[in-house]
Formats: structure tokens, C-alpha cells, sequence
């Protein structure tokens, strides 16, 4: 028998966030959170640890250490599923040698395969969705017993009042609303996620104004389709600006926007405010009309490119970055060339690339069938990436030479005593830097350069 809630109406509210200054009683119990997926795992994970803060828990970042080992889960493709399944099977046999360990999974694939988790992994204690983790302190008092699973949606939840805990000094994010509305056909977000709603314009600005006390340099703005916003009161363009005034913030950036909520006040405030960085992260998915109709992607190719020629024209060096599925269902080989003649046409920065792969749940796995050869998706995945990584290489090389904006995040994964930092386009960059500190926003003259990476030296 499976601990459930039933509770229908909206989560009991807890009292205040919690003050830099607040003391809460330690439980002693200490909480792993390990996570996987995109930037809104991130996000939830800092309102996970505010929730269990305020309730007394501890936190460890070694996985020996903890009493509670949560697993903050992703489901947009079945690989991440996979991994998650085969982290709790190495997990089991920890909890095996420590019956008192409590193991649990939250986030999407939670939300996904809810019951049928269980039945895969029984040593499970909890199964928690993205909009209950309010519940989180009664799901771990609840361990010991039956599973404890709440896997409602509640399209009142925005976990506004929450003052996520942030492990990161130099950069934030900021999640300005939860849940999405566009219902493409090869993704599940909507259903894992629920329906777009919009966090005020006035909590985002507080807490904005918060993070810039405390040092913050840089703020993304998060959603599944960001762009979107729209808080009764306010567009997306009101944010940006209302954001970039904040004393303190340096950037903005925001992830990732739906080329169908691209409007002229948006691209105006990229433009005509110094501290929007010049960077769109603008998903295409497809470059043929048919494929994108079969996606329910709302947008043309023809709408695409009138986008990325306002972005062009109005804001001055941006850099433009952006998602391909290849072998979509239906997808033809005309279709696929025609998604390679837009990327020569567009020449984008940079790309994650992915070969379709059906999610139960999602509309094209009912409605669509998977009809692309495996090797056919394959090949044409690999003929995408090639080109993407030549333009890339070029768009790089482009900037040797010049002088770029850096933003210090710490020192090099491959070299610690350089720097890396991210420029206002969102490319990486690695410098010698001996008297520079995170925080820092320096000037990099570029040297070289990889098909990822700007390298140079900071100068006056």
C-alpha cells in the first residue's frame, strides 16, 4: 500500500521565506539532492533545499555522508529515464546495508511514471512531483512504511513565496513561471509540468533586488517557454527591463523562448538595454514546414527567419544558439536537407542536436508513427552535428582578434590556474588570470579559438 495525499485544493502555505539571519532546529537527518536534466531541475532543487531547510534538515554534497538521498529527475528522453533507473539499482544496495537510508525521487520522471516506479524499484521510500514539494517535510516523516507518493499537478503552485536557497554567488536563476501551454507533440513538459502560469512582476523584482544585495552579478530568467510571460499586468519586455534595473545585476539573460513569443518589445529591450546580454537561445527543431506543423510548433520556417533577421537587425552582435530533432516522425530526406539549408542560411553559434526518440505520454507517440530508421536517424544526426560543428569553428574563429566581456565564473576545468568566464554571447572563455576573482567582469582580448571555446588574455 502506497502513503498518498488527499488534498485537492492548494498547498498549506508555509510561513515567511527564510532570512539570511534565521535559525531553524537541526533534525540531524543530512539530504543529497542529485540532479538531472535542465536548468528548472536546477531551479527546483534550490526550492527543495529552502523547504527541508526551513524543517530542520541538513545538506551534504558527498553522497556517504547523507541520511536522505533524493534523486531530482528528468524525463524529457528516455536515456535520462534509464540512467535514473539504473542510479537507484546502485543505490538499492547502499539502502540494503542501511535500512535507515531514506531514498527518494522527485521531478518529472516522477511525475511521469509515478506508480510504475515502484513497481520497478520498491525500495523506493517516496515518489514526489514538481508541484508538491511542499510536501517533502511529511513524505520524509512519513518513511519507514509504505512508499509515500504525491504526484498531483495544481495550477495554483509557483512556490512564489519560497526563497530559494542558491549554492552559486556569481550567478542565479530566476524562475519567472512554471508549467507550459504550447503542447508540442514530441514532448511531455505539459504533462509532467502542467499548464503555464506566471509569477508576478513585483516578487520577481524583490527578489532580484535580493540577489543583487548579495553579490549576484548575473540573472537568467527561467521557463519552459519564458518568453511567454505574462502576469496579468505585465509581457515578457516589462521583466527584462524591470530586471535590468536592478542595482547590482550586471546580466540578464533568459531560457529558453518560443520563436512564436518573439515580439518587437522583446527584441527592442534586447537591443536597447546594455545589461540583456546579446545571446537568444531560439529552438528550431526542424527547417521543413511539414515537420514543424506534424511538432505543433505554431511557427513557419518563413516566421522562423523573420526572427532571426529582427534579432539581426536590432540587436547588435547577438548571437543566436538553438535546439534540431533529427528523424522526426514523418521526417523525409528533403525534410532533413531543408533543416541543413537553414542552418547554413542562419549559421548558428552553437546547438544541441538530438535524434528523435518517442516519450509515452507525449501527442506523436498516439498520433504519429515513429517511422525513421534508427540508422537513418543516425546518419542524419551525424550529418548536423558536422556542419553545425564547421560553423561553429568559423563563428569562433571569427572573434580572434577582437576584445570580448567576460564574466569570471572560477578556474578552468582543465587548467586551474586559467580562468573561464562566459562573454555577453555566451561563449565560453579561458584567460590567465592571477588577479582576477569570481564576480569579476573583465576585458579578453581572444587569441585563439575551438569550436567551443574563446582563449586569450585579460587587458586593460
Amino acid at each position: 500500500m502506497k502513503h498518498t495525499l488527499d488534498i485537492l485544493t492548494a498547498p498549506t502555505q508555509l510561513p515567511d521565506p527564510i532570512g539570511e539571519d534565521a535559525v531553524v532546529p537541526y533534525r540531524g537527518r543530512k539530504v543529497y539532492i542529485e540532479n538531472y536534466g535542465c536548468q528548472m531541475n536546477l531551479s527546483d532543487a534550490e526550492v527543495i533545499r529552502s523547504i527541508l531547510t526551513r524543517d530542520g534538515y541538513g545538506f551534504t554534497s558527498a553522497v556517504d555522508d547523507a541520511d536522505v538521498i533524493l534523486l531530482n529527475t528528468c524525463s524529457v528522453r528516455e536515456h535520462a529515464e534509464e540512467r535514473v533507473y539504473g542510479r537507484l539499482a546502485e543505490l538499492s544496495s547502499r539502502k540494503a546495508g542501511r535500512p535507515e537510508l531514506v531514498l527518494g525521487v522527485c521531478g518529472c520522471m516522477a511525475q511521469r511514471v509515478a506508480d510504475r516506479m515502484l513497481d520497478r524499484a520498491p525500495y523506493v521510500d517516496f515518489v514526489m512531483g514538481p508541484d508538491t514539494y511542499r510536501n517533502l517535510p511529511e513524505a520524509l516523516g512519513a518513511t519507514g512504511g509504505d512508499p509515500f507518493l504525491d504526484v498531483r499537478l495544481d495550477r495554483s503552485e509557483d512556490y512564489a513565496d519560497i526563497l530559494p536557497i542558491r549554492e552559486e554567488v556569481v550567478k542565479a536563476w530566476l524562475t519567472i513561471q512554471r508549467g507550459c501551454d504550447k503542447f508540442c507533440t514530441f514532448c511531455i513538459v505539459p504533462f509532467v509540468r502542467g499548464r503555464e502560469r506566471s509569477i508576478s512582476l513585483a516578487s520577481l523584482v524583490e527578489e532580484a533586488r535580493g540577489l543583487g544585495a548579495r553579490g549576484v552579478r548575473e540573472v537568467t530568467l527561467l521557463g519552459q517557454t519564458v518568453n511567454s510571460y505574462d502576469d496579468g499586468e505585465h509581457e515578457f519586455a516589462d521583466l527584462l527591463n524591470a530586471v535590468a534595473e536592478v542595482d547590482g545585476i550586471e546580466r540578464v539573460r533568459f531560457t529558453s523562448p518560443h520563436p512564436s513569443d518573439a515580439t518587437g518589445a522583446m527584441i527592442r529591450a534586447m537591443g536597447g538595454n546594455p545589461k540583456v546580454c546579446a545571446h537568444m537561445h531560439l529552438p528550431m527543431q526542424s527547417g521543413s514546414d511539414d515537420v514543424l506543423r506534424r511538432m505543433r510548433r505554431t511557427y513557419t520556417v518563413e516566421e522562423y527567419l523573420r526572427v532571426v533577421d529582427d534579432l539581426r537587425t536590432h540587436v547588435p552582435g547577438v548571437a543566436i544558439t538553438t535546439d534540431i530533432i533529427a528523424g522526426f516522425c514523418g521526417e523525409t530526406a528533403d525534410d532533413h536537407a531543408a533543416t541543413c539549408d537553414v542552418m547554413r542560411r542562419v549559421r548558428f553559434d552553437s546547438a544541441f542536436m538530438f535524434r528523435y526518440s518517442p516519450r509515452e505520454g507525449a501527442v506523436a507517440h498516439k498520433k504519429h508513427p515513429d517511422d525513421v530508421p534508427e540508422d537513418e536517424k543516425i546518419r542524419r544526426l551525424r550529418e548536423i552535428i558536422d556542419l553545425q560543428e564547421a560553423v561553429s569553428r568559423e563563428v569562433y574563429a571569427g572573434h580572434v582578434g577582437s576584445v570580448v566581456s567576460a564574466l569570471v565564473e572560477g578556474p578552468s576545468k582543465r587548467d586551474p590556474s586559467d580562468l573561464y568566464g562566459k562573454t555577453d554571447d555566451f561563449k565560453t572563455c579561458v584567460f590567465p588570470g592571477r588577479d582576477a576573482q569570481p564576480g569579476d567582469i573583465v576585458r579578453v582580448r581572444v587569441e585563439s579559438a575551438t569550436a567551443h571555446t574563446l582563449i586569450g588574455r585579460i587587458v586593460s
